[in-house]
C-alpha cells in the first residue's frame, strides 16, 4: 500500500507540473528567468548573462531524478556511498556528453541533448557499475546490485527527461511540425492542444521561422509518456519486477525516441535516420541483451521507508542543491541571447 501512495503522491505532483508548464512555458516571458549585469558600454547600459528558465527546470529535473534514485536503491539497502559514487561517477561522463556529442552531429556550438548522453550512459553504467563493485564495495561488504541498479537508473532517466521536455518548451527548442503541414486527423486531434510559441529569442522562431504558428506538442507528449512510464516502472521495481522494469521504460523511452524524431521540426543532422534515431536504436538493442543475458542472484524486498529516509539527512540535501547549483550553471547561462540592462535610480523614493 505504501507503494501505491507514493506513486500517486508523484503522480499528482507530476501532473500538475506538467500542466502548468504545458499551459505557461510556450510564453515569451518564460525563456529569461534572470539577467546578471556584468560589463558596462560607453552609453551608460550595461550588457547583461542571461540565465534561462531551460537552466533552472533542467537542474530541477536533474535532482528530481536524482532523489528518486536514492529511493529506489536505498529501498534495496544499497550502501549510500555507493549510491553517492554512483552518481556522480554518472553524471561526470553523461553531463559533458549531451554538449559534445550534440555539437558533432548538429554541428553548433552551444547545445545539448538528453539523447546523447543518455546513449553514452547506457554504454558505459555497467561498467561503472562494475568498477565500483570491484573497488569502493569491496570496503563496505555490499556491491551494487546489477539488474535492480539498472532497472532504477531506468526509472530516473524516464523521469527526468520527461520533467526536462519543460525547459525545452520554454527555450522553443526540439519542437515539432506545423499542424497545418500534418494530416486532417492529426490536425483535429492536437488543435485544441498544439502548442504555440511566442517571442523571436525562442528558437523555433530564430531558428526556423515559426513564432506565432501552432505546432504538433511533441514536448508534452513526450513528458507525458515518459513521465507515466517512470512512475509504472517505479510501482513495477517497489514489487520487485527489476527486470520487468528495465525492458519496459527502456523499450518504451527508446521507442517512442525512434518514432517521434519524425514528427519534429528542428534540424537533428544529416541522413534520413537521424544520429539520435541510430541511437535509439543501439540503445534498445544493447539493453535488451543486457537484460535478458545477464545472469541474476536473488535480490531482496524493496523498503520504500528506508529509501525515503536518505532524503532527511543533512548530506543528501547538501549534496541535491550542489547537483542542483552544478546543473544551472552549466546548462542556464545562455550563450546565444544577449541583452542590454539601463539601471537607474528611483527619484521618487528617495
Amino acid at each position: 500500500m505504501s507503494a501505491i501512495i507514493f506513486i500517486l503522491v508523484l503522480g499528482v505532483l507530476f501532473t500538475a507540473i506538467l500542466a502548468w508548464g504545458f499551459r505557461t512555458l510556450p510564453g515569451e516571458r518564460w525563456q529569461i528567468l534572470a539577467t546578471i549585469p556584468f560589463m558596462k558600454g560607453a552609453d551608460g547600459r550595461w550588457r547583461g548573462l542571461n540565465l534561462t528558465y531551460y537552466g533552472l527546470i533542467t537542474a530541477t529535473a536533474y535532482i528530481i531524478s536524482v532523489a528518486l534514485l536514492f529511493v529506489l536503491l536505498g529501498s534495496i539497502h544499497i550502501p549510500v556511498m555507493l549510491i553517492f559514487a554512483l552518481v556522480c561517477l554518472i553524471l561526470l561522463v553523461c553531463v559533458p556528453a549531451s554538449s559534445v556529442i550534440a555539437q558533432i552531429v548538429e554541428k553548433k556550438r552551444h547545445t545539448f541533448s538528453v539523447a546523447a548522453a543518455f546513449f553514452v550512459g547506457v554504454l558505459v553504467i555497467p561498467v561503472i557499475i562494475w568498477g565500483l563493485n570491484q573497488t569502493l564495495a569491496q570496503n563496505l561488504s555490499q556491491q551494487i546490485a546489477f539488474m535492480p541498479a539498472l532497472a532504477a537508473i531506468s526509472v530516473i532517466y524516464a523521469v527526468g527527461e520527461g520533467l526536462g521536455r519543460l525547459a525545452c518548451i520554454s527555450f522553443g527548442c526540439c519542437y515539432g511540425k506545423p499542424l497545418a503541414d500534418c494530416s486532417p486527423r492529426a490536425q483535429q486531434t492536437f488543435d485544441r492542444w498544439a502548442f504555440t510559441f511566442l517571442g523571436n529569442t525562442k528558437k523555433i522562431a530564430y531558428a526556423s521561422n515559426m513564432e506565432g504558428i501552432k505546432v504538433l506538442p511533441v514536448q508534452g507528449l513526450t513528458a507525458m509518456l515518459y513521465v507515466a512510464t517512470a512512475l509504472l516502472g517505479a510501482w513495477l521495481f517497489l514489487n520487485k519486477l527489476y527486470l520487468a522494469t528495465f525492458i519496459m521504460t527502456m523499450l518504451v523511452t527508446q521507442l517512442w525516441r525512434l518514432y517521434s524524431e519524425t514528427l519534429r521540426a528542428d534540424y537533428r543532422g544529416q541522413g534520413k535516420l537521424s544520429a539520435y534515431q541510430v541511437m535509439a536504436i543501439l540503445s534498445t538493442v544493447y539493453a535488451v541483451a543486457i537484460g535478458f543475458f545477464i545472469s541474476e542472484v536473488p535480490y531482496p524486498t524493496p523498503d520504500l521507508f528506508s529509501g525515503l529516509s536518505l532524503l532527511w539527512q543533512p548530506a543528501m540535501i547538501i549534496f541535491l542543491q550542489a547537483i542542483w547549483l552544478t546543473i544551472f550553471v552549466y546548462t542556464g547561462r545562455s550563450a546565444v541571447t544577449e541583452s542590454s540592462v539601463a539601471i537607474s535610480v528611483c527619484r521618487d523614493k528617495i
